[in-house]
């Protein structure tokens, strides 16, 4: 018999649907490279999903969830989130040398941190926490998925290509 994936606790059900506008995050940034976009468009934008969407994802997760369980595959994510963080703010900063490649791998990094913890992490968190802590940690959340509205929709295909 095939191990079949272990199904989604509901009270992680909101951490999921916020990876799944991250991961639309990357492919954005992977587009705007592809089409060349002006690099400072795309910097506007990741500072946008920072202050929208990335710093208060990652406060829940570590307040909430990581601070239940300490391990080598939450210290993982927490040293991901650092990671993350301290790209943002290089690139946040104007002038970097080889500006589109910067851009390709903080958007592979934050694609290759959702994947760990949507295929490692919340499955390995599942089995470890309690249905009453899973519960506790799933009312302290934020109700509504985080969304992006930034209007500069930059990842488009420009009409003249």
């Amino acid at each position: 018999m095939k191990n079949s994936p272990l199904k989604r606790d509901e009270n992680l059900l909101k951490l999921s649907r916020d990876h799944h506008a991250g991961l639309l995050f990357c492919w954005k940034i992977r587009q705007g490279v592809k089409y060349h976009v002006a690099v400072e468009r795309m910097i506007e934008y990741i500072k946008y999903f920072w202050d929208h969407h990335f710093a208060t994802h990652f406060k829940e997760e570590e307040e909430f969830l990581f601070a239940q369980v300490r391990d080598k595959e939450v210290q993982k994510a927490l040293d991901d989130h650092e990671k993350i963080k301290t790209f943002i703010d290089q690139v946040s900063v104007s002038g970097m040398e080889n500006e589109e490649d910067v851009l390709l791998e903080l958007a592979d990094t934050v694609d290759d941190h959702i994947r760990y913890e949507e295929r490692v992490l919340f499955p390995h968190l599942q089995e470890k926490l309690s249905e009453d802590q899973l519960k506790t940690i799933g009312e302290q959340m934020v109700e509504e998925p985080l969304t992006d509205n930034y209007e500069d929709e930059f990842w488009k295909k420009p009409t003249s290509l």
